[in-house]
């Protein structure tokens, strides 16, 4: 396996604001509207916004700031690109690379199936494109360092859709936890995420428009379906192994992101990860069902985690969107868009160490775009969305191996562990596959 990429994000604000004294700010690449007028900005001065993927996701993300206009829609589903373009007066596209190639696309939306966020985003940074990404950001480790090092390389602005580091509340809450309120930290509960399963569903015929072979991408191709085809359905490519992490990286993106921000570890992870209980055996579904069967089979083992400073992350009884936080004071409870301390006083007072603050952003997607113009990180930077993916893919990866494994937060490997690395990229199919440099 080729050597891991790290660039904290510490280092590359350092380096921007070195570069920026300098006055070598010159190289990066600034779409037109950034310079327009904040008040009024005219069509031909607005970011144009491509749209990668134009499905449920993509549909909710469209409501951008007024700085940007979209431009355009790619979608291997053509029809339905093309109605996502002509409602905004865009082009359409099947083959999303065109949609790079276009001079009116200053950044990009992907928002396709997790297959498909690695190459299109980091093409899309080659491209000299800003990007935001959808959660989870990958489907494996290697992916996301790539992606790190391309927007690192190319100096591209990557927000990953974790919005709920756009809440108020729950970045008041992660500020509790940073500031001591509870004392030191010995035990995280989170929810207990089931892992993906295999499907076997039997073949119907493909819509007309629909690239089925591109939308299997890396993957090799199986029969198309309407349950496999839509996200969550019966149950949908979300539950599917070759295509997603399950519902430990589809919810698991939410919560356990916030425990990598509460704890301070963005640019870190646990040293140790297991299981226990009785041995991961995930079904295969041969026909459309629900997804209560394949999660009830598939959330157990229990994952554990360890970090280096003692503190113990545990599945089980946490909320989907969050975690339960205890310390030697207390505990607090984080959810999507609240938190709640027990005791009640301790989340009263207000904070009082001004060093102990947490990025301010009050709109995810609008953080991006004021981002775009100002070249500083986002809220969500890519490195912060690698780290938080990859303790999704950590707890299945402890399910897949059913032992204990050591992890290396820094090298981003478990050492001397050839079976446990073999989990951190994926056999690909050609032509689909992550280049060897970005």
């Amino acid at each position: 396996m080729a050597s891991p990429i790290r660039v904290s994000r510490r280092r590359f604000l350092q380096r921007s604001a070195a570069l920026a004294s300098a006055g070598a700010a010159a190289p990066f690449f600034i779409p037109s509207g950034v310079l327009a007028a904040a008040d009024q900005p005219g069509a031909n001065d607005r970011i144009g916004v491509g749209y990668i993927g134009t499905g449920r996701r993509s549909a909710q993300l469209r409501n951008i700031p007024k700085e940007g206009r979209i431009v355009a829609a790619a979608d291997v589903y053509r029809t339905r690109a093309e109605a996502v373009a002509a409602r905004y007066r865009g082009k359409a596209y099947q083959d999303y690379r065109d949609l790079l190639d276009s001079k009116d696309v200053d950044a990009v939306v992907v928002a396709t199936p997790d297959h498909w966020h690695a190459l299109p985003s980091i093409q899309a940074c080659q491209a000299g494109k800003d990007v935001y990404v959808e959660k989870p950001m990958t489907l494996t480790v290697r992916e996301g360092q790539l992606m790190v090092a391309a927007a690192r390389k190319h100096q591209r602005i990557v927000q990953v859709g974790s919005q709920q580091r756009s809440m108020a509340a729950n970045r008041l809450g992660c500020e509790l936890v940073r500031n001591g309120r509870l004392g030191k930290i010995h035990t995280v509960i989170a929810s207990n995420y089931p892992s993906p399963w295999e499907g076997n569903l039997p073949g119907q015929p493909v819509p007309e428009g629909l690239d089925w072979d591109a939308w299997c991408g890396q993957t090799e191709p199986v029969p198309y379906h309407n349950d496999l085809y839509i996200p969550r359905a019966n149950p949908g490519w979300i539950s599917f192994r070759p295509y997603s992490g399950g519902e430990m990286t589809g919810w698991g993106a939410h919560g356990l992101d916030q425990v990598q921000w509460a704890l301070g570890m963005d640019e870190s992870g646990p040293v140790e990860i297991w299981t226990e209980g009785e041995k991961f055996d995930p079904p295969t579904y041969s026909a459309p069902e629900s997804r209560s069967r394949g999660d009830g089979i598939c959330g157990k083992p229990t994952v554990f985690f360890r970090y280096a400073n003692g503190v113990v992350l545990r599945f089980g009884e946490g909320p989907g969107g969050g975690a339960i936080i205890v310390g030697d004071k207390g505990k607090i409870t984080i959810d999507r868009g609240r938190f709640q301390t027990e005791p009640e006083e301790l989340g009263k007072e207000p904070l009082t160490d001004p060093e102990v603050r947490l990025y301010v952003s009050n709109e995810h997607m609008q953080n991006w775009f004021d981002c775009m113009k100002s070249r500083k990180l986002p809220v969500a930077d890519v490195a912060i969305g690698h780290r938080s993916t990859t303790l999704c893919h950590l707890g299945n990866i402890a399910r897949w191996l059913g032992r204990k494994a050591r992890w290396d937060p820094a090298q981003e490997v478990f050492p001397g562990d050839a079976e446990a690395n073999a989990y951190l990229t994926r056999p690909q199919r050609k032509p689909y596959q992550l280049p060897e440099t970005v």
